[in-house]
């Protein structure tokens, strides 16, 4: 099988508390995230193992909704996301790691692979240009959650 990762971090001047709130609000996701068009919460009860959701945003010009679920949630410190299209695992983690007294680092990784041939989305998705592409896409994302979490803070 074939994978390929792309990993964004991004300094947010917050602490993790809210950094992770942000994250894991999914009920304000399309309020927080620009790229975010719509948030259908598949699970009852709070953010952790087993929570589903659709989620809708807009990536190479069309609109894509993914079905997604969190496999690893140790708050605030990390979790992790997956989900299964076009032939193709995704795994997104979410790692927060404290940096000063008020100040958390968010890594994100965001990991394809090929669960059938290595056909159309994972190639288009992280082939070249696709992976600038991603990347801009997570980093515009960590952007939302830290204009977000450091317009509370203020």
């Amino acid at each position: 099988m074939t994978s390929r990762s792309v990993v964004v971090e991004r300094r947010v001047a917050a602490g993790q508390g809210p950094v992770w709130e942000a994250l894991t609000d999914l009920a304000g996701m399309e309020r927080v995230l620009s790229g975010v068009s719509r948030v259908e919460v598949l699970t009852e009860g709070g953010f952790g193992v087993g929570t589903r959701w659709r989620e809708t945003r807009r990536m190479f010009g069309k609109d894509a909704t993914e079905e997604m679920w969190v496999t690893v949630c140790e708050a605030p410190e990390r979790y992790v996301v997956e989900a299964e299209s076009h032939g193709s695992h995704y795994v997104s983690e979410w790692e927060l790691r404290p940096d000063g007294p008020s100040a958390t680092t968010v890594r994100m990784t965001f990991t394809a692979q090929a669960s059938g041939g290595i056909a159309g989305l994972l190639a288009k998705l992280l082939g070249g240009m696709g992976e600038k592409a991603v990347a801009k896409a997570i980093a515009k994302d960590l952007d939302d959650v830290a204009r977000e979490v450091e317009g509370r803070a203020r």
